[in-house]
């Protein structure tokens, strides 16, 4: 392999680091925001559990988003390390501009948009079902995520159900849908296991109705001890227990949230890495959560004092109504390998909160220019990744 073959993979690196640092730092932060509001935690812990449970999501569960991003949004063609390059300068370019000027860019239609741009300047051709089934999931996340806000929001503000029962059940629910998440460190014929599936295999139980039954049990046990322990923390104190699912909650969020965003870094580095360098995948999603690691530590504490403030305006009920679909849609889009932005889940969760209490709790203005950037955001980010690809193939001399 030559020098500049070297040079091209050490500056890809480069841009892939820095793009998981500016995900650590900015996609990561709401998971604990709410919980710095109601002050249950001090700003610099919650950076630091940030860090390590985003990272520990990226190594166990970013897997699947990665391969989406870096071999299914184009066919025909590898996306070689100065591709990479310019995918991954295209889509923290944009991040930079939305963190700088304050407008919300999406680091999931940026990188997805500067992928396809890349590609096709490659010489590809469009994965048209791949974009279908990615334009369905987003446009189907507002309802979906503002649904479940909507209905827990409901259930925190029902007189009938105390506060002693609806948050114990609601981290039950949080419970039993953890042992169904995908992790890469848990062997299943179809590659990622979840907890309940692996017991079950374990056991080898039959089907009851063509229902797994022993997976259905582990997920009512570990639903039950979840009920029984934070039940038993509010009963002590409402206050303290519902600070200390906030604390749970934001766990469980933000190790969603390191293994949604760390493709969006590793994704584009896929080919170089696995194929042209031998790495394995655990190497790879490694580096990437060495970056959101990095990231968080280091920038998430100014993040998290802003937007702690926001949280703490919106009440910790309101709060809690739009973490839970955050936690539930991330994962659901980690098992479909769908690259997803982050804050547009939480956005959706705040709105469909605001609209259990009578308004939606954001102004329309914000709400259009939000849809606005994210529209903005996935279409010129396709031609920008064409042309910086372009542009360095020219000046380079070709497609190393």
């Amino acid at each position: 392999m030559s020098v500049s073959f070297w040079a091209v993979v050490a500056l890809a690196t480069a841009t892939g680091f820095f793009m998981a640092w500016v995900l650590g730092a900015n996609s990561n932060s709401p998971p604990f925001a709410p919980a710095v509001g109601a002050n249950a935690i001090p700003t610099m812990r919650a950076a630091l559990l940030i860090g390590i449970f985003a990272a520990l999501g990226a190594l166990t569960q970013g897997g699947s988003i990665s391969e989406t991003v870096g071999a299914g949004l184009i066919l025909g063609v590898d996306i070689v390390p100065l591709a990479a390059v310019a995918a991954l300068l295209t889509a923290a370019t944009y991040m930079l501009v939305g963190v700088y000027s304050g407008y919300p860019v999406p680091a999931a239609f940026a990188t997805t948009g500067a992928v396809v741009g890349v590609g096709l300047a490659l010489g590809g051709d469009p994965a048209w079902d791949t974009y279908r089934r990615l334009g369905t999931f987003w446009l189907a996340v507002p309802f979906v995520s503002g649904g479940i806000a909507y209905t827990t929001a409901k259930l925190l503000r029902r007189d009938d159900v105390p506060d002693t029962l609806a948050v114990p059940l609601l981290a039950a629910a949080v419970g039993g849908v953890l042992m169904n998440v995908t992790f890469g460190f848990i062997p299943a014929p179809e590659g990622r296991g979840t907890v309940a599936g692996y017991v079950s295999r374990r056991v080898a139980a039959p089907e009851v109705a063509g229902v797994d039954a022993a997976a259905v049990v582990v997920t009512l046990v570990f639903a039950a001890l979840s009920f029984a322990y934070v039940r038993r923390s509010m009963r002590a104190s409402v206050d303290a227990g519902i600070k200390r699912f906030l604390l749970i909650l934001g766990s469980v969020v933000a190790f969603s949230s390191g293994g949604s965003q760390v493709g969006l870094a590793t994704g584009p580095l896929e080919h170089l890495a696995r194929t042209e360098l031998g790495l394995s995948a655990a190497v790879l999603l490694g580096f990437g959560a060495v970056g959101l690691l990095a990231g968080a530590w280091m920038g998430a504490p100014r993040l998290l004092q802003a937007t702690s403030r926001e949280y703490a305006r919106l009440g910790v009920r309101r709060s809690i109504a739009a973490l839970v679909p955050g936690f539930m849609v991330a994962q659901l889009a980690i098992a479909w390998g769908i690259p997803i932005s982050f804050n547009n889940i939480i956005l959706s969760g705040v709105i469909g909160g605001g609209l259990a209490a009578g308004s939606a709790g954001i102004s329309r203005e914000k709400i259009l220019r939000t849809v606005f950037f994210w529209l903005v955001t996935l279409s010129s980010s396709v031609g920008v990744g064409y042309v910086v690809y372009s542009v360095l193939a020219t000046l380079l001399g070709g497609t190393l």
